[in-house]
């Protein structure tokens, strides 16, 4: 790990906010990731829900699926679902995931790509690996994130960005080093390649050992970092952070982070937004802003109305199971 890698002398660099008159934020408070079998049965950790939302608006959930090495026969995926009112965003490390949904559209996510899907009011979709994966097993890890849509925004028709692997934005700390792959949003007048309903950052970091990364971070974003693996910490007061670990940082307008001495590098996810700050009413793949508005949902989906399987699907006979974390959602 990762898939997309760069000498990071050679990167435009991140600005080093000055230390006078810097509000570095501070971590609000720190959550142990949550094991919850999703889909087919693969294993996901997964940060949020579990805390209060609010901290994470306009984020819903956060799932890594993996690092995993597959045996022959092991890989799963997520058969096809219904999703309706938010985007859910597929980032593949290593791996791949094979996507089909009800639109015709399609396509394989793989090593540092990202599939960028906006439900809106209307979309069934499926996410496998392929079988030559099936087949032979394989590395696999990737990040799962659902970003809210605003109420005008959850009955707009379905789209997807296909975010390849080469079209992330590449960027350095101001010391060269750690690694900055900017997915979407914008960090120091750098912009990431990926069109947001919401404004938001979402950027992963491999921070090298002994190293630092300091940078400017909007002020009425929230901010959070999760770890994908290895140890650091966050915070101007340092706070031990490490794999399956989020931090929840408080106001301020920079971030500071650093990873430990010696061993592997520290893997991270940055994110931040804007939060919507308008109620949420959830339901397993659906999320809208009342209990009516579920109801619908989920009468829309069982009168056929969220989409058609195509019959050229290779995914055709595999349908989802609910697991008991989508019911309670």
């Amino acid at each position: 790990m990762p898939a997309v890698t760069a000498d990071t002398l050679t990167l435009p660099r991140l600005t080093r906010p000055a230390e006078a008159g810097t509000a570095w934020r501070a971590v609000h408070k720190t959550v142990a990731a949550r094991r919850q079998v999703e889909g087919e049965g693969f294993v996901v950790r997964r940060p949020f829900p579990g805390m209060d939302l609010s901290l994470a608006d306009p984020f819903l959930l956060l799932d890594q699926m993996g690092a995993v090495e597959y045996a022959p026969g092991e890989a799963k995926g997520a058969p096809w679902h219904p999703h309706r009112g938010f985007e859910p965003v597929t980032y593949m490390i290593d791996g791949a995931f094979e996507h089909e949904d009800s639109t015709g559209g399609g396509g394989l996510i793989t090593d540092g790509a990202t599939q960028w899907m906006t439900a809106g009011a209307r979309i069934l979709h499926s996410e496998l690996p392929p079988q030559e994966m099936v087949a032979k097993g394989g590395l696999f890890h990737g990040v799962q994130l659902w970003v809210n849509l605003p109420a005008a925004q959850k009955w707009s028709p379905p789209a997807y960005q296909d975010i390849k692997a080469g079209d992330v934005t590449l960027l350095s700390s101001d010391d060269g080093g750690a690694l900055v792959r900017l997915i979407a949003g914008s960090l120091d007048g750098h912009d990431g390649p990926g069109v947001t309903a919401t404004p938001i950052a979402y950027a992963h970091a491999t921070v090298f050992p002994g190293a630092g990364l300091a940078l400017r971070w909007p002020a009425d974003f929230n901010a959070l970092v999760y770890v994908l693996s290895g140890r650091g910490y966050a915070g101007a007061e340092g706070r031990p952070l490490a794999d399956g670990q989020l931090a929840v940082f408080g106001p301020g307008d920079a971030l500071t982070l650093k990873a430990a001495d010696g061993g592997a590098p520290w893997e991270i996810l940055l994110l931040g937004g804007l939060p919507i700050r308008e109620p949420v009413s959830r339901y397993g793949p659906f999320v809208m802003n009342t209990r009516a508005e579920i109801i619908q949902a989920v009468e829309d989906f069982q009168a056929g109305r969220l989409g058609t399987i195509p019959p050229t699907s290779k995914h055709l006979k595999r349908i989802a199971h609910r697991t008991s974390e989508d019911e309670a959602l």
